[in-house]
């Protein structure tokens, strides 16, 4: 693993375990959010956000440049609204009945408070692969 880093491989395989990331976080928001009915239109931004996390891991995939422009920003959008989510989730405990002092039924309840951070998750590791150098 070590020589993988040091020669330049792991960035691409890290590219592209963002591609494969994004579209299966994705999936499952879409399934998590259409049980909600997409209450909140912003349920909608994940999951636009999953297939663009995706083409952007693809191309820094096979193209150093997209590795170095597209994949970062995508990254870094997919981070910020991983950040927001993890925000609303928190929102959404707190206006439950009883709010944050039921705690314990209301993040087992209501929205899962960890879940936004692993789209959060996803985008580290495309804005970590855009840093990594890349395999001459």
């Amino acid at each position: 693993m070590i020589r993988n880093v040091e020669t330049g491989r792991f960035e691409r395989s890290l590219a592209g375990l963002t591609a494969v990331g994004s579209v299966v976080t994705a999936v499952e928001i879409y399934f998590e959010h259409d049980s909600a009915s997409f209450g909140n239109k912003m349920m909608w931004w994940p999951v636009v956000l999953g297939p663009v996390g995706a083409v952007a891991g693809i191309a820094g995939f096979f193209d150093r440049r997209m590795a170095k422009t597209a994949l970062p920003l995508a990254s870094a959008v997919i981070v910020a609204n991983g950040l927001q989510g993890t925000y609303l989730h928190g929102r959404g405990i707190a206006q439950k009945p009883g709010g944050w002092s039921n705690f314990r039924y209301n993040m087992e309840m209501g929205p899962p408070l960890m879940a936004p951070l692993l789209v959060t998750m996803v985008g580290g590791m495309g804005l970590l692969a855009a840093l990594l150098r890349r395999e001459q």
